[in-house]
């Protein structure tokens, strides 16, 4: 509830304590402000009007237009109601005896279109109006006992003017009595209410038939299982080739599966060796180089006077700056097949052969080789690939179909030396 009060005043045989009564700027200002967009409000005060006279009891105006003014006239025994309706001035005049020397209770409440009078307690009147305008332009000001300067003036005493901003607001002059109704407002915003609650029904309603329509639709579908691999989407039974490892793979129902890219054997004449060529997955035969007895494969070196690697068959000088070494020169050790010295415990694999998922890089003296992991071997005796130990002997078109199984694992489980990788059991 928000209410503005006011102070009274009275009138004698000797004149009027004071006849320009209006409210401050500033009450002015929030009284505006507290008007704006209000459907509700209502007028409270209790008066003593001298018999037979006519004057404002209050008044909200701006130049020469009332906002809100209630005048009580003893001339024509009536209370009249003044008002602005887009932009036009509305009176509603309420038979009533009120300027007869007794002391009254007045409440005008106004709900939207709907107008309530009540005389000490009594309801006088209800009616239906134009709804009234609350936008109060700048500089409207209230005047008390009067319409301005020089005309209303209201002979007697009025006393706890008060203007509240609420449903009901006589309830705050008569707290006996019962509300038993909505006011024109209430009743609005339920009806708003209701009309906002049905829109939503129907947009649910509207939502909901989507969905159903969506559910019948996937019901009657295939709805595949797709694969991500590496932040990319693959459809099912979508093949692509998984270059790190060099397998072919494809998505099935969601899973993928992936095989070890077969190679063809190769048959490499008696002046060539096969050899990795870097973005190719199998081997291919190059020349290799001959220096001393000792065979290079391409891409090997051997430290003469000088560092030569074997290129197409042939010993290609190369110049490269070798690097200084953080240890004594006791530790200083040659790696195969390099011209380059290292420090004694050097990890080979953090730059040596790139192995498969199912082998594992090992550190040696002067170099780091493939190994496969136990329960696999290598493809075609490269252990940088290997393959499920029984994937291998079930591929193997010369494994004999009357051999036992305890003679294939006997076979695959003998030991080899810890220098050279495992190779399948001769058969």
């Amino acid at each position: 509830m928000t209410e503005i009060a006011f102070l009274g005043f009275a009138w004698n045989e000797c004149g009027y304590i004071e006849r320009e009564i209006h409210s401050a700027p500033h009450v002015s200002e929030k009284l505006i402000q507290l008007f704006r967009n209000k459907s509700e409000f209502t007028f409270l005060a209790t008066v003593q009007q001298k018999p037979s006279t006519s004057g404002v009891i209050l008044s909200i105006r701006e130049l020469e237009h009332s906002y809100f003014e209630l005048e009580s006239s003893g001339l024509r025994d009536e209370i009249r109601y003044h008002y602005i309706h887009k932009g036009k001035p509305r009176t509603e005049a309420l038979p009533y005896r009120m300027a007869d020397g007794h002391w009254h209770k007045v409440a005008l409440s106004v709900s939207a279109s709907h107008l309530l009078l009540h005389v000490d307690c009594n309801r006088i009147y209800e009616r239906v109006i134009d709804p009234p305008e609350t936008n109060l332009p700048p500089g409207s000001n209230l005047w008390l006992g009067q319409r301005n300067q020089k005309h209303g003036l209201f002979k007697g005493i009025i006393q706890d003017g008060k203007i509240i901003f609420m449903p009901n607001g006589y309830i705050t002059q008569c707290p006996n009595l019962n509300r038993t109704c909505p006011t024109c407002s209430d009743f609005l915003s339920l009806v708003q209410g209701i009309m906002d609650l049905q829109e939503l029904l129907a947009k649910m309603t509207a939502k909901l038939n989507y969905a159903e329509t969506r559910l019948s639709q996937l019901e009657n579908c295939h709805c595949e299982k797709t694969c991500q691999v590496s932040g990319l989407l693959y459809r099912d039974q979508d093949s692509w080739v998984d270059g790190d490892h060099c397998r072919n793979c494809t998505c099935k129902s969601g899973a993928v599966e992936c095989r070890r890219m077969s190679c063809p054997p190769l048959n490499c004449s008696p002046d060539s060796l096969p050899v990795h060529i870097a973005g190719q997955c199998c081997k291919v035969c190059r020349p290799k180089c001959i220096y001393g007895g000792k065979v290079l494969a391409e891409g090997q070196r051997i430290l003469t006077k000088s560092c030569r690697e074997c290129r197409g068959g042939v010993l290609v000088k190369i110049t490269e700056t070798c690097p200084s070494l953080n240890c004594s020169e006791k530790d200083h050790i040659l790696p195969e097949n390099q011209c380059c010295s290292v420090c004694r415990g050097h990890n080979f694999c953090a730059e040596g052969p790139k192995c498969g998922e199912n082998s594992e890089c090992k550190n040696w003296n002067t170099k780091a080789t493939c190994e496969c992991k136990n329960g696999y071997i290598s493809v075609q005796g490269d252990s940088a690939y290997c393959e499920g130990l029984f994937a291998e002997f079930c591929s193997s078109p010369l494994l004999p179909q009357h051999l036992p199984l305890p003679h294939i694992l006997s076979s695959s489980s003998s030991s080899s030396s810890p220098s050279s990788p495992p190779v399948p059991p001769s058969l």
